[in-house]
């Protein structure tokens, strides 16, 4: 679409901040006002309008907004009801990436244990969750204590890191990494390395394959919007 403000401020609110271009505030598809409530986040959001077709009159694309689009999930379908998005994250626990290794080559498995195993330690340390490892692909159930602890985590984060969550677990495939980005104790950069661990490991093998190569780029694109939207969210710099 066109662009058609000029500039793109900030305005304080009530319940937050306002993002408003050329002083009108900017709306949500169901017609509400968006309003964010980390200043960091309204911050970026408004640069992010501000950069988007590079002056009035030029193209410009929501996927230029990736900033809004999250807070947008995050206002009108996180907050009318936590519950289902909760439910859908917390689910991850039941069978998280690192509880699965691989049975060789040792060197493979030598460095699951040596990169993973300190994840899941951080889990038992900090949320009181240990979770069982197995070797292979065979299902292994987790103690209910600890999948009710870890859901427990998902259900304390506030809106914006649901949102976030709802992008970097299933594109990590590991709750316990999630929850780790969405903390501060793990940067994305290394979270997408962590969760492509196997694929890296074949890489270096076999070579890289330019349609896995591809794929694995748009997941780490997707972990770093996610890491960037939650650290702008605990009132961080992204």
């Amino acid at each position: 679409m066109k662009r058609f403000w000029n500039i793109a401020t900030i305005e304080g609110e009530a319940e937050g901040f306002s993002v408003r271009l050329d002083g009108r505030p900017m709306r949500l598809p169901g017609g509400a006002v968006l309003i964010v409530q980390p200043e960091p986040l309204a911050r970026a959001i408004a640069a992010e309008w501000q950069a988007a077709g590079g002056a009035k009159g030029g193209e410009m694309s929501f996927v230029d907004t990736p900033l809004t689009r999250l807070a947008g999930t995050a206002q009108e379908r996180i907050a009318a009801n936590r519950d289902p998005t909760v439910d859908a994250i917390a689910r991850y626990g039941e069978s998280d990436l690192l509880c699965y290794r691989a049975e060789a080559p040792e060197a493979l498995v030598e460095r699951q244990r040596v990169a993973w195993q300190p994840w899941l330690d951080w889990a038992e340390r900090t949320h009181g969750a240990p979770l069982r490892v197995t070797s292979g692909i065979g299902y292994i159930k987790q103690h209910h204590d600890s999948i009710d602890a870890l859901k427990r985590a998902v259900a304390a984060q506030d809106i914006y890191m649901l949102a976030g969550l709802g992008i970097a677990v299933p594109a990590l495939g590991s709750l316990v990494l999630g929850l780790a980005l969405a903390q501060g104790a793990l940067d994305a950069g290394t979270a997408a390395d962590l969760g492509a661990l196997d694929e890296l490991f074949q890489v270096e093998l076999w070579g890289e394959d330019a349609e896995a190569s591809k794929r694995r780029a748009d997941v780490r694109a997707d972990i770093s919007l996610a890491g960037r939207f939650m650290t702008l969210s605990r009132g961080g710099l992204g």
